[in-house]
């Protein structure tokens, strides 16, 4: 039964929240990094909850201890209006003080859209949507929108980068059938530059082009759920796609993602180089298995045929410190991988010692330069309000992947409290 439910949480067909069935929809809550009891949400047209956040890091080396906070407030609405017609509104505001990078209030409009479904298996959305796709969990090459739409980063939970990001302004068309969906979209350009402002919408990073995308997913059976896409936009040759789970056994699902075309690499296009457009692959596979006692593994494998060999990768560090630094804040604004392969570990354990107690670990490896990201928290629920404290360690080589960024321990604690 967990593994169903795993099944359900990597699932490629993801009918409307409409015709979702309960399991996928506990699936869906289970994706959820900052967890509480979904039940007290089950119902309810409007979830707000505000979060307030103390952080300490250490820089590099011998460097100094920096301190600050940060004030949330989260909300989003979900609920129809009229027969056959739906509001989704997402908005997050951060507020950061202190002496860490990033201080100051960054609002991110996630969604804000109109749905409406005249007949039970045709739905038609408008609006700003966050379009996810990918069956991964640390690195999902299908999800061809994700680019620039991180404006805070609260968490390095994969499920939370997912969640808390823009949406792109786009007209999505959906027809579903038994096991079964087609979806089309068309997002267009809206503007041709990022805008920083804390409290813009922010068209510039999601819609700087014009960009469309088909799905086609199809259940063969209880056991194999596979999608295909395409996706392309002005400037850019398709991408193809390909995303696979499948149900081993009760306790373990097998996946796999994929995305190929025809691009230029990205150290092409942060240093503005001579262009070498190639066919080029990403893949992200791996395993998830849940355990007796409520213990959830999942291993993963990631391929990036953009980024950097372990020969280009070395040269670019020990090159001009403007270049490095450059191609790191395009990739890191693509959430790409800066080298060509990496290990992603993610454990979690529910109820953990004692009930509502979760805890989670990750590690990211770079398998290049073999530096290293750890992740901890510790999450305890109540009824209406969450308390985690949440660590970090990067370690690596100067100028490695995870060595090179600037704070080398963090540790945060946080309260979450649902209105």
């Amino acid at each position: 039964m967990r593994a169903l439910v795993l099944l359900g949480l990597v699932a490629t067909v993801t009918p409307a929240p409409a015709v979702a069935s309960a399991a996928e929809d506990e699936a869906a809550a289970l994706t959820l990094a900052d967890r509480t009891a979904e039940s007290a949400e089950k119902g309810r047209d409007w979830r707000v909850f505000a979060e307030a956040a103390l952080r300490q890091s250490k820089r590099q080396g011998a460097g100094q201890t920096l301190e600050g906070g940060r004030l949330s407030m989260d909300l989003r609405y979900d609920g129809s209006f009229a027969s056959g017609w739906r509001a989704v509104v997402a908005d997050r505001l951060d507020m950061n003080r202190g002496e860490i990078a990033g201080s100051g209030n960054v609002n991110t409009l996630k969604e804000a859209y109109l749905s409406w479904q005249p007949a039970t298996d045709r739905i038609a959305d408008l609006g700003r949507i966050n379009a996810r796709q990918g069956v991964a969990l640390g690195y999902n090459p299908t999800d061809y929108f994700r680019a620039g739409a991180l404006r805070s980063i609260v968490s390095l939970d994969p499920a939370s980068l997912r969640e808390n990001r823009l949406g792109s302004v786009m007209l999505r068309g959906q027809t579903l059938w038994a096991g079964g969906s087609l979806t089309a979209l068309y997002s267009p350009k809206l503007a041709d530059h990022p805008n920083a402002s804390a409290y813009s919408p922010d068209l510039g990073a999601t819609n700087r082009q014009d960009r469309w995308q088909l799905a086609l997913g199809q259940t063969f059976s209880d056991r194999i759920n596979p999608q295909a896409l395409i996706s392309g936009g002005a400037g850019q040759s398709p991408q193809f796609g390909f995303d696979l789970t499948g149900l081993v056994n009760d306790a373990t699902v097998v996946y796999g993602e994929w995305s190929g075309g025809r691009a230029p690499s990205l150290a092409a296009q942060a240093l503005a180089l001579a262009q070498d457009a190639a066919f080029r692959s990403r893949l992200a596979t791996g395993l998830t298995y849940t355990s007796p006692t409520n213990v959830t593994l999942t291993l993963e494998y990631d391929y990036n045929g953009a980024g950097l060999g372990a020969a280009d990768w070395n040269a670019l560090r020990r090159g001009p410190a403007a270049a490095y630094a450059a191609y790191r804040g395009f990739v890191a604004d693509r959430q790409d991988l800066p080298t060509r392969q990496a290990v992603f570990v993610y454990a979690l354990w529910q109820d953990a010692l004692f009930k509502h107690l979760d805890l989670t670990a990750m590690v990211r490896q770079d398998v290049v330069d073999n530096s290293r990201l750890q992740w901890l928290e510790a999450r305890y629920h109540f009824t209406r309000i969450d308390l985690a404290l949440q660590a970090q360690l990067n370690n690596g080589r100067p100028g490695s992947n995870y060595g090179a960024l600037s704070e080398r321990r963090m540790w945060q604690l946080l309260a979450r409290y649902f209105f």
